[in-house]
């Protein structure tokens, strides 16, 4: 197979050994993802707010640090890319709405304050979609500038596969990061939902909306997640399962291939670079099981076709606060998609609601008595239809992802599938509170699959 392998990455991970030994700093890291920045933000777009000097000032702190060996952690140093609809104390919040134009805070999100306890640097805000669900942003492909980065992590996804960052501080609520992930050759990373705690990140739903990673690396992406656990810990779940270094490369036994809906969506070259990923697999000494092959398989399918649409009626629903005010306060300011969502919602009983979270749990334990049943580490598919498509008012299919998102389980989004010269990521989905299990099966993959 011909995996991806992207020419723009640049990897905090791999870097940071050098400033343990003196040979580099990270303000000497720094500058280099500002002259990436210089070279590429003219056509990729990917930031609305930008303070370099006072990257610039936190990168030589950091360099300090390190020539004290007083790192504060694995990721002092690290520029990582804020979405603009996670809360910085300095730089405005706009969420990409003239409601907001201006805003700030005046205090950091969880994650950022994670972040920062720990020594990485907030490069600046990047472009999200209207509340990270409506109007896209100005963002393009880092690769084709005629083509969606996808959404609604936009800008993250961009910056991240440019090479202007390392990593990205996205937001999933269906598919806003895994998605832009696949198109713009990033890792993505979804956690178990709760791992990460969600405060100072405007809400659209409670039960669906996850912080979400992108990352050059598996590694960039692990110890960012790491930080940002540990650093505050999401109140009523607990801490990232696996935290700490990226978790040994452990080759998955058996993985479930899912046939979903998403399968009718893809062209013929995206099928082939896929059969061609699932034969290196099953070369590698990975079983591979399908609804061919057992029908608990097959029922899970069914099951989960049966109730995935229910995912956006939860989204709508919880998506009441605050939206509904603000659909009544500033009108034709607020996007056509989310006043429709609100009259969506309107339309719904407590009890309709109600019954949407009964059959999501039942769904939820079929996925992991499935999986326990047939002996699978995880399931895989694709996790976009194809290559990024052209255009930039729409940011693709979330078809393929939403179950993830819909069941609070943990995901990846690896960049190992190269269709028509554009990347494709390989979506592996896990079981929740096993997100350290999927990170080892990930890393085994990209190592032993992706060259890398």
């Amino acid at each position: 197979m011909n995996a991806w392998k992207n020419p723009n990455a640049i990897s905090f991970a791999r870097a940071a050994a050098a400033f343990r030994s003196g040979k580099d700093t990270p303000r000497n890291f720094l500058e280099r993802c500002i002259a990436t920045l210089e070279k590429r933000e003219s056509s990729v777009k990917a930031f609305v707010t930008l303070d370099l000097k006072a990257a610039r000032k936190a990168a030589d702190e950091s360099t300090r640090r390190y020539r004290k060996g007083a790192a504060l952690s694995p990721i002092d140093g690290c520029p990582v890319a804020v979405k603009d609809i996670i809360a910085t104390a300095d730089m405005p919040t706009q969420m990409n709405s003239p409601v907001f134009k201006g805003w700030q805070s005046g205090q950091d999100a969880a994650c950022v304050q994670a972040l920062r306890a720990g020594g990485a640097i907030a490069f600046g805000k990047t472009v999200t979609t209207e509340f990270a669900i409506g109007y896209s942003g100005p963002t393009t492909n880092p690769f084709d500038p005629q083509r969606t980065p996808g959404g609604s992590s936009s800008g993250s996804a961009a910056a991240v596969g440019s090479g202007m960052v390392p990593v990205g501080l996205g937001t999933q609520t269906q598919a806003s990061t895994l998605r832009p992930a696949s198109y713009c050759g990033a890792v993505g990373f979804k956690s178990t939902l709760g791992a990460f705690h969600m405060g100072g990140i405007h809400p659209l739903s409670s039960t669906c909306d996850h912080l979400g990673l992108l990352g050059a690396t598996l590694e960039d992406v692990w110890l960012v997640g790491t930080q940002i656990s540990h650093g505050i810990g999401s109140p009523g779940f607990g801490f990232l399962d696996g935290a700490g270094p990226l978790p040994v490369a452990v080759r998955p036994r058996k993985l479930v291939r899912l046939y979903t809906r998403g399968w009718t969506e893809i062209d013929t070259a995206t099928g082939e670079a896929f059969e061609s990923f699932v034969a290196a697999l099953a070369a590698a000494g990975v079983t591979i099981v399908s609804r061919d092959d057992d029908p608990r398989v097959a029922a899970l399918e069914d099951a989960l076709e049966a109730g995935v649409d229910g995912a956006l009626d939860i989204v709508a629903y919880e998506m009441k606060w605050p939206f509904a005010d603000y659909a009544a306060r500033f009108g034709k300011k607020i996007g056509e998609r989310i006043h429709g969502l609100i009259e969506r919602a309107r339309g719904m009983t407590p009890a309709a609601y109600q019954a949407l979270l009964v059959a999501r749990r039942r769904i939820q334990a079929q996925l992991r008595d499935t999986l326990a049943a047939v002996g699978a580490d995880a399931c895989v598919t694709l996790a976009s239809s194809g290559p990024a498509i052209y255009g930039l008012e729409y940011t693709g299919s979330r078809t393929f992802l939403v179950y993830g998102s819909w069941t609070g389980f943990p995901a990846f989004s690896l960049p190992l599938l190269e269709v028509s010269g554009l990347p494709v990521g390989v979506q592996f989905l896990g079981l929740d509170g096993q997100d350290g299990a999927l990170a080892s099966a990930a890393h085994w993959v990209m190592r032993e699959i992706g060259g890398g």
